[in-house]
């Protein structure tokens, strides 16, 4: 497999991904207290470049069919297109899951405090909570297994 295939089929595994974790938690993953758990998967930009158009995607999908309307779909899947810029080129993992936290907490808090009439604050400080428990909680051991794995299809960055 060439590696143009092999980073095609990553990024698109990885939105496939991204929106099947959605769907499965779909409960827990949309309005303004949220844990979305496919957000984990917003730090594998630090193993694969190919994950950012990946994550990109996913939620743009995701966030179709997450029923939050139109700016859920453009502005949530901008922010997780910028958080996951930023989480390629953060020199550690930690500083990698605090990008998708800040950008997602005060991107789409603000959001979804128009469209759910909750107080801007509040609802960027669930978002960023909600986010910051599965960056950290989930997106970190992920990536260090991921490591461990010592996979030779992870960047060695």
């Amino acid at each position: 497999m060439t590696e143009k295939t092999l980073a095609l089929t990553r990024g698109s595994g990885i939105a496939a991904l991204y929106v099947a974790l959605v769907i499965a938690f779909q409960p827990i993953s949309s309005g303004p207290v949220q844990f979305r758990v496919a957000e984990a998967l917003t730090l594998l930009p630090v193993l694969w470049a190919e994950a950012i158009p990946g994550l990109f995607v996913g939620c743009l999908v995701a966030n179709i069919f997450g029923g939050q309307g139109f700016l859920d779909i453009f502005l949530g899947s901008a922010a997780t297109l910028v958080a996951a810029v930023l989480t390629r080129y953060a020199p550690n993992v930690t500083l990698a899951a605090a990008s998708p936290v800040a950008v997602n907490g005060i991107v789409v808090g603000w959001y979804l405090s128009i469209i759910t009439e909750t107080p801007f604050v509040a609802a960027v400080f669930y978002v960023a909570a909600g986010e910051a428990m599965v960056c950290f909680a989930l997106g970190i051991p992920l990536i260090k297994a991921l490591k461990r794995l010592d996979l030779h299809f992870v960047d060695k960055k």
